[in-house]
């Protein structure tokens, strides 16, 4: 009987030590004096997952450039895309995390949760092979656009609002979380009163890029 998460995930463990390995971060492993954490597996499953977003873009991208294809992986690999990806999968919610950790939020900092997804990634990798990682990776990344990212969303959505007669989206800080050096904001974008997307990050520029790019994304798939 698959967990939770591995119903998420659609791949089941044969050794389910591994997977809880890839959910302990190391502020946990501290505090209950282990050894095991999973720093080890996110540095294999970053490896595994730009392998395979590679192998991707390669054949489903037949005429451009090198340095396209650079820029479209560094994008569809990037801490926040991944951090996206754990959040729909609320990864978050199985984490195994120091009590510093839990108590200043988390289980929705982006670096965790986008380390998380790669440790996961490696934890298959081991457990199934690079077939088992394809089967849970290629799912997400064929919902991803494949373009470069210019890193400027806050430009890109109000352009796209603009050429669309819909004004100027509006940003707003709507939570602050964390100690004075390692604040985590987060923001929401809207446009004549509705939300369009809602982004975190450890300043308030990072959080509205952040919400511009979520808020990007889905007017463009609804589009």
């Amino acid at each position: 009987m698959p967990t939770e998460l591995e119903s998420i995930l659609g791949y089941c463990f044969e050794d389910t030590a591994i997977l809880k390995e890839a959910l302990t971060h190391k502020s946990f492993a501290g505090e209950h004096r282990a050894t095991v954490h999973n720093e080890r597996l996110e540095f294999l499953g970053d490896s595994i997952l730009g392998s395979i977003v590679a192998d991707y873009i390669y054949s489903q991208c037949p005429h451009s450039e090198e340095g396209v294809l650079s820029k479209i992986k560094s994008n569809l690999v990037s801490r926040h895309n991944l951090y996206l990806w754990a959040k729909e999968l609320e990864l978050g919610r199985f984490l195994r995390l120091g009590h510093g950790e839990l108590s200043t939020g988390g289980r929705q900092r982006d670096s965790i949760l986008s380390n998380a997804i790669e440790a996961i990634i490696g934890a298959v990798y081991l457990d199934g092979g690079y077939e088992a990682a394809q089967q849970v990776i290629l799912p997400w990344v064929r919902t991803q656009e494949l373009t470069p990212d210019s890193g400027d969303y806050k430009s890109i959505l109000q352009e796209y609002t603009q050429k669309r007669a819909h004004g100027i989206p509006q940003y707003e800080i709507v939570q602050t979380v964390g100690p004075e050096h390692d604040k985590i904001f987060t923001v929401e974008v809207s446009l004549d009163g509705k939300r369009l997307g809602i982004g975190k990050g450890h300043s308030k520029k990072l959080a509205e890029q952040a919400a511009a790019r979520d808020a990007y994304i889905h007017l463009k798939h609804r589009s």
